[in-house]
């Protein structure tokens, strides 16, 4: 059960600004992000990852929300646009769209700090007293409001959000943290090649979540000083972090389920098997990330679609699916499904069989098809007869793309590909 507000995080909560950074490339995730950003990537079965923060910051109690977008926005834009335009009236607040437009120089969004610089005019007049930063391509549920009591209570200028990750995974991947015995941050290292570990923890390192609470003026106050500083990568792992270790109080905040002792449920679904594998863990009869928790609801703009059907009850076509998410609008016809996740409109034809998949909304698969450890981005259409994931090199020769843990991605533009060079 999550922490539920009180009188004194609603007065903190009211008093902060959330800035999501959205404008990631997600160049891990490859063809899945070339026609989108990282934080619109689909999730879940019926949401974006950017709807994770954003519910976040709703259910903790935090209603001034900014989001910065840069890199093809427009679909991300489009679903803010669509399930968050809805804010202001019910909440009295707001999610406002903030697209890299050189207010302060003649530069797009050169680093994370940088983001938050050139918007620092529109966060000022908001008059907040705390400004909570967050990346807008995690998956996880969290409790800000007791985020922000924690930086209050520690007298902090600037916090930041961790959480114990093995070191194998963070080293080259992660900013890693070391702290003393009262959480005070000692030193910041970006992407160590040798993370430190945690004392009397062998193995274990200090991961930061890249989401940060300041004080506002403290922040306004250090991003100047950087923007004057030459050479400066404006970014806050990499520059302002460590810039002001020594001489402030910067604090460590451990991400924890109050009253529980075991590891969150935090993903990084930045390559393709992390986000197959965090898709899968949904099917699982009880996932670490409960859906269903009606006092932690993740908000989505919801599509007003019709039952899923699954249809034909015979011997030779069944349409059934077990162990397996299947989502609103999906037709069933004939077909068999088994520990996949099946996101909105996806139509499967008979005689087919789809094993460990990830189908997103509007795809289609034809009669007599195969599927093993596939994502199928959305509004494919997937030729009758075709079988993916049993052999990598046709795979690759059909020039779909396969990971190293012998995932395979297809996309519209893959299937265009393959049927011209079939017909040629």
């Amino acid at each position: 059960m999550l922490h539920k507000i009180n009188k004194h995080s609603r007065t903190l909560t009211s008093d902060t600004y959330a800035l999501i950074l959205a404008g990631g490339r997600g160049s891990r995730l490859f063809e899945l992000t070339d026609w989108r950003a990282k934080p619109a990537v689909y999730f879940g079965g019926k949401f974006r990852i950017i709807d994770f923060p954003l519910s976040n910051c709703i259910n903790s109690g935090i209603h001034h929300i900014g989001i910065a977008t840069q890199y093809k926005s427009h679909s991300l834009i489009r679903h803010l646009n669509r399930g968050w335009g809805h804010l202001k009236a019910k909440l009295s607040g707001f999610v406002e769209i903030l697209p890299a437009s050189q207010r302060y120089s003649d530069d797009w969004y050169e680093g994370t700090a940088d983001a938050v610089y050139q918007n620092m005019d529109i966060i000022r007049s908001e008059r907040p007293k705390y400004i909570l930063i967050l990346s807008g391509d995690h998956v996880y549920h969290m409790d800000y409001a007791l985020l922000l009591a924690e930086h209050v209570k520690s007298g902090a200028d600037m916090t930041v959000c961790c959480l114990e990750v093995p070191v194998q995974e963070a080293a080259g991947s992660f900013g890693v943290l070391t702290v003393n015995s009262d959480n005070k941050v000692t030193a910041f290292n970006e992407k160590p090649a040798q993370p430190n570990e945690v004392p009397g923890k062998s193995g274990l390192c200090l991961a930061s979540m890249g989401n940060y609470v300041f004080n506002s003026e403290f922040l306004f106050e250090q991003l100047l000083r950087d923007y004057a500083k030459e050479g400066s990568s404006r970014d806050f792992g990499q520059d302002i972090i460590p810039s002001i270790i020594k001489k402030h109080n910067v604090f460590a905040y451990a991400f924890q389920e109050p009253g529980s002792t075991k590891q969150p449920y935090w993903r990084d679904v930045g390559t393709l098997d992390s986000y197959w594998e965090a898709n899968m863990e949904l099917v699982a009869p009880q996932p670490q990330l409960n859906l269903y928790n009606k006092d932690w609801p993740v908000w989505s703009h919801q599509e007003p679609l019709p039952p899923t059907k699954f249809i034909f009850d015979n011997e030779q076509r069944r349409g059934m699916a077990v162990d397996s998410t299947v989502s609103s609008g999906c037709i069933i016809s004939g077909s068999t499904i088994r520990k996949s996740l099946l996101f909105s409109n996806v139509h499967t034809h008979s005689y087919s069989l789809i094993e460990e998949s990830v189908l997103m909304h509007g795809s289609d698969v034809g009669e007599h098809c195969k599927l093993f450890r596939v994502i199928v981005d959305s509004k494919c259409r997937i030729p009758a007869g075709l079988t993916i994931g049993y052999d990598k090199q046709q795979d690759i020769a059909n020039g779909f793309r396969v990971t190293e843990k012998g995932i395979t991605l297809v996309t519209r533009d893959m299937l265009k590909a393959l049927a011209k060079k079939k017909s040629v």
